[in-house]
């Protein structure tokens, strides 16, 4: 077998050399991204063109390939970036195709070109097929939830049929019954699911869920074959089984002529080219392998054998397990439409690998393998859980019956059900309704009981979107699970309770004993779980569990749940001594382990007498009738029937009530409006004489608007007698303002000439009086100079008598010092070298202190002195002298030089005195300690 690896490449061959074909597979085509091929692209869709000699193959990329295989080529054509859903390559243009995408649009590329030819949108999910007519000219794509008619020439869409619940009609036609193909009755019932028929339009194919395979000829209408596959096949799509192998029957011959594909490398979708000589299979892998129909079998030439076969598993490939049933028929001829036709007889099979006919289910399944199945996972998958009930219920769907309730409409008991049964969901409320309508209108019991909306709303709610299974499934439960139910009715079945309190007496008589002496009684426990269905106190998982036990089991499993409940609760049940508490314990959910439960439920299915077992009293399940639904009159008719002829005669009091009070309201409706008339024909006579009175007053009010404007207009002439003559005297007033302004200006100009003469003689004036202003100035100045020249004299001799003075204070302090500078001399002699320092020290700090202060006393007292001798300063001393600065000015002032020349002399005088003194103390001190300092060291 040749793999040929497409990875990045964009054309090459399909396969390199041609070899012996093994197991007829003519090449392998993968595509990996990497060398190491660890990332393999999954190819998803195949389709032939019309030739058969090219394919077109699509990957999860969004790649589209070429193939063909006469030429042993492939290219890569088109990169849409999105995965293919379906393709179509059989158009009328053979070079265009056909793509669905995984964005919900179809695109139609040439294949030579590469160029998008047409875009169409429509669908609003995934597409799931797309079907060519044979002229080429139309087609067919099909999604979850319409499907819709393109023209290829115009790519418009011309018809598109929704698949939703409610269709509102497109187009109408009449059909004439033609034939009817023949089903056969006895066996497993099977629902069709694929459908194929031969090239020559002469054998129709169809299976279902099973491993039967119904052929019929076309021409004469009657059923020729039922090829039975092997026990392991379950489910078939033509003949490619859920297992991924496809097999090849020759349908003349009743013998597999070949199969392909193998559990390890199973086949998920298969396409055949039109003249037959090449399969193209998409396998789980995604690898796509090419197949030769000429080397997979050398059956297909040979003559068809007999009508009866049994094929047995062999040891060649081409011989299978799978058993084959014929028809033989006593007639050809068309099925006319009269309904006359002779039924063939079946070949009956044999019982080996077969189970009994009563524990066969519709759909292929068995009931014993399914109780097998329950016991060891405790539930169904939650995938098939509808479809199992389906086949342990037998649902008859009968869809004619059950529309013809429908069309009834509401009935009367349950038209204020939102009332008595209030629900969150408008949609499950009308489904409610329309489901207990339906009830009600089958049985007239169903109409008066009170429990029942408690009894169906789980499984409305659990079948919201299928009210035929809804009805069906409610149906059969209120059939079947159900008995003896109304026997009491409007009571509580004291005969059904009676049977879980005999069955709960003998497992748990101390807690049948704690509910006797409580007060509590198999109405209170047991009814509300059995009206209920357990839907109060169970979770959904739970619930659903529980009931994938009850439809497996005898009716009598449902009593067995409500005492195994009752039980597996009896440590809170024992605590509980008033009625409202168990009340409510019944009436809502409680933590309890589902599976104990279901546990308990089988041991006392199994352990409990047969004397006392409810299965003695209740009868086995059986289905409901096919086309038509049973009669069901298992209750008491004469009340049921009072009380609905007293809703009925309630319901007639109520419409005679109705049709009086309608008609009180159209008598008051008469009188009303007779009332509403005269009222308004008094308002109208009140809006006529409103109307006469206005107008009265329109017309006085015209009137006196007259004259208003007659008394204007004489206003208006006199007003313009008025303002005529006012323009004379204002014209008269001008004429004489003009002569006024006239001599006015001439005053003016004469005034403005005397201004000029005084403006000059002012300027002239001013000059003389700016001469003698600078005049002044120039004597001012000159004064200034010289008052500078005599401060400048007297300021040198100050500073030659500060000299003066300052030098005699320098001989005089040089005298002391040198006095002192002898006596101290002697004193060092004396004293300390240490105390010596110190008082030096001492001595220096405060002479220091003193001759800064004198000097800056004689510094201010000089500063006052001029520059003379002593004498001649006495002399000025005596002869103080005035400078009078401006003698021409009457106000000048006089400075008197020495002034306050003595009290500076007396400062002085008093200031060397104290520092004499000073000087002396200090002195003294000195001594006085030098003399201590010796006595000091003699001791």
């Amino acid at each position: 077998m040749q793999v040929t690896n497409v990875g990045s490449r964009e054309d090459g061959k399909i396969w390199h050399r041609r070899v012996t074909l093994k197991h007829g597979v003519l090449a392998t085509v993968v595509r990996s991204l990497s060398t190491r091929q660890t990332k393999t692209v999954r190819f998803l869709q195949v389709a032939f063109d019309s030739t058969g000699e090219s394919f077109l193959a699509g990957d999860q990329h969004g790649n589209v390939y070429l193939f063909e295989i006469g030429r042993n080529r492939f290219q890569l054509i088109q990169k849409t970036g999105q995965a293919s859903t379906a393709v179509a390559f059989n158009l009328r243009r053979p070079t265009e195709f056909l793509l669905a995408l995984a964005d919900y649009s179809i695109k139609c590329f040439d294949r030579d070109t590469r160029q998008l030819v047409s875009w169409m949108r429509g669908h609003e999910g995934p597409i799931s097929s797309l079907s060519i007519h044979s002229s080429g000219r139309y087609a067919i794509s099909t999604s979850s939830d319409a499907a819709q008619l393109w023209d290829l020439d115009t790519f418009q869409r011309k018809r598109k049929l929704n698949v939703r619940q409610s269709v509102g009609i497109q187009k109408s036609v009449t059909l004439f019954f033609k034939f009817q193909l023949p089903v056969p009755q006895d066996g497993p019932r099977i629902h069709y699911r694929a459908f194929a028929v031969s090239q020559d339009g002469k054998t129709l194919a169809a299976a279902g869920r099973s491993n039967l395979v119904h052929v019929w000829c076309l021409e004469s209408a009657q059923l020729v074959r039922v090829i039975q596959m092997p026990s392991n096949v379950k489910s078939t799509l033509g003949v490619l089984s859920q297992e991924g192998i496809m097999r090849f029957i020759n349908i003349s011959s009743c013998k597999q002529l070949f199969e392909i594909g193998t559990s390890d490398d199973a086949i998920t979708m298969a396409t055949v080219c039109p003249k037959g000589q090449h399969i193209v299979a998409v396998m789980d892998s995604g690898a796509l392998k090419i197949f030769e129909v000429r080397s997979l079998s050398t059956e297909i030439s040979k003559p068809p054998q007999p009508l009866l076969k049994q094929v047995l598993k062999g040891n060649s490939r081409n011989t299978s397990g799978f058993k084959i049933k014929e028809r033989t028929t006593a007639s050809r001829s068309r099925v006319k439409t009269s309904g006359r036709r002779t039924h063939p007889k079946v070949v009956p099979l044999t019982a080996s690998g077969l189970d009994g006919k009563e524990n066969d289910l519709p759909s292929g399944l068995n009931k014993r393998r399914l109780q097998a199945l329950l016991r060891a996972f405790g539930e169904y998958p939650a995938k098939y859980r509808m479809f199992i009930w389906r086949s342990l219920l037998r649902l008859p769907e009968n869809h004619a019956a059950f529309n013809s309730l429908i069309d009834k409409g509401l009935h009367s008991a349950y038209l204020c059900l939102q009332e008595l049964y209030p629900i969150k969901s408008h949609r499950l409320q009308r489904g409610l309704q329309r489901l207990l309508s339906a009830l009600a209108h089958w049985a007239p019991i169903f109409g008066e009981t009170d429990f029942l909306p408690r009894l169906a709303f789980p499984f409305v709610k659990l079948f919201q979107n299928n009210p035929l299974i809804c009805f069906e499934v409610v149906a059969t439960v209120i059939v079947n699970w159900c008995q003896h139910w109304f026997e009491y009715f409007p009571n509580p079945p004291l005969n059904v309770l009676s049977l879980a309190e005999n069955v709960l007496a003998h497992h748990d008589r101390e807690l049948l004993q704690h509910f006797v002496a409580c007060g509590v009684t198999s109405q209170l426990y047991a009814w509300p779980l059995l009206e209920t269905l357990f839907s109060e106190v169970l979770m959904r998982e739970e619930w659903l569990k529980l009931f994938d036990n009850i439809f497996s089991n005898h009716p009598s499993f449902l009593l067995m749940a409500v005492v195994a409940y009752v039980i597996c609760c009896r440590a809170p049940l024992l605590r509980c001594s008033n009625k409202k508490d168990f009340e409510y314990f019944f009436h809502h959910r409680n933590s309890l382990d589902i599976g104990a439960m279901l546990k308990e439920s089988y041991r006392l299915m199994y352990g409990t007498p047969a004397d006392i077992h409810p299965s003695s009293v209740l009868n086995d399940p059986e289905p409901l009738t096919q086309g038509q639904y049973p009669i069901f009159n298992n209750y008491p008719t004469f009340i049921v029937e009072y009380q609905s002829q007293e809703r009925k005669r309630i319901r007639q009091q109520e419409v005679e009530y109705l049709r009086e009070r309608q008609e009180v309201q159209k008598l008051h409706a008469e009188m009303v409006r007779q009332q509403a008339e005269f009222e308004a024909w008094c308002k109208q006579q009140e809006l006529l004489l409103q109307g006469e009175e206005q107008r009265r007053r329109i017309l006085q009010d015209e009137e006196k608007k007259l004259a208003q404007q007659r008394a204007r207009l004489a206003a208006m002439k006199r007003e313009l007698k008025m303002k005529e003559l006012s323009v004379v005297d204002s014209s008269r007033r001008r004429f004489l303002k003009h002569q006024q302004d006239q001599r006015r200006m001439q005053l003016k100009r004469l005034e403005d000439e005397i201004q000029r003469k005084m403006a000059l003689r002012d300027q002239e004036t001013a000059g003389a009086v700016q001469d003698i202003e600078m005049r002044q100035i120039e004597l001012d100045a000159q004064r200034r100079f010289f008052g500078q020249k005599l401060a400048k004299e007297q300021g040198r001799v100050d500073q030659e008598m500060r000299a003066e003075v300052d030098a005699r204070s320098r001989m005089a302090e040089m005298d002391m010092d040198l006095s002192q500078k002898n006596k101290f001399q002697w004193e060092d002699v004396v004293t300390k070298p240490s105390e010596c320092e110190e008082e030096t020290q001492w001595t220096s700090l405060i002479s220091q202190e003193a001759q800064d202060t004198e000097e800056g006393e004689v510094a201010d007292g000089d500063h006052q002195k001029g520059k003379r001798s002593p004498c001649s300063s006495r002399a000025l001393l005596q002869q103080p002298t005035s400078v009078s600065i401006n003698k021409e000015s009457e106000d000048s002032s006089c400075f008197s030089v020495d002034r306050g020349r003595g009290e500076l002399d007396s400062k002085e005088r008093d200031l060397l005195q104290e520092i004499r003194e000073l000087r002396m103390k200090l002195a003294a001190r000195a001594r006085a300690s030098n003399y201590t300092s010796p006595s000091n060291s003699s001791l």
